[in-house]
């Protein structure tokens, strides 16, 4: 098995974006992924992968509730390649914090909410680990997401990403 000498490990790293936007952050609006993600979203945006070129990227949405549970539909398309679909269910767990699942991932989904940012984390098949840091627009109709993919904690993947909540 070919292995990269670990002297390359920073400039990998460096073709891949930090994760959160601090400048974004506001203490207002809440973010409440329920309202934001119920109904339909568009997200567009471009999905950078090391050694690969961007990507450019297409998430359609329906959410929904069941009870106390978002219930999020998703089918997504990346550049040429066929479409996909997931499912993301996330319940809220008190002081702004969401349990749940989601398709494509290996374990739980964890999230929190802090002003106007969801910070959702979780492990992904294939030994990685995503986190995804989402920042809500002052009218509440847009979020900023940045997600960052990660093996053995270094970055191999990015996606920015304009979410926009569609009136139904």
């Amino acid at each position: 098995m070919n292995r990269l000498p670990l002297a390359l490990l920073p400039l990998l790293a460096a073709c891949v974006p930090a994760g959160h936007l601090d400048e974004l952050a506001r203490p207002a609006p809440v973010f409440d992924p329920v309202a934001f993600f119920t109904g339909h979203t568009r997200g567009v945006g471009t999905l950078k992968i090391v050694f690969s070129g961007p990507k450019q990227t297409l998430v359609e949405g329906h959410g929904h509730r069941e009870g106390d549970t978002l219930v999020l539909d998703q089918r997504v398309k990346k550049g040429d390649e066929a479409a996909t679909t997931r499912q993301w269910r996330l319940r809220p767990a008190g002081n702004g914090r969401w349990t749940g699942t989601l398709t494509d991932a290996s374990g739980p989904v964890t999230a929190e909410v802090s002003g106007n940012r969801l910070h959702i984390d979780f492990a992904m098949k294939g030994g990685t680990h995503a986190e995804q840091w989402l920042y809500l627009n002052a009218r509440g109709d847009v979020a900023t997401n940045r997600m960052v993919v990660t093996k053995f904690g270094i970055p191999v993947a990015s996606l920015d990403e304009t979410i926009t909540h569609l009136d139904d």
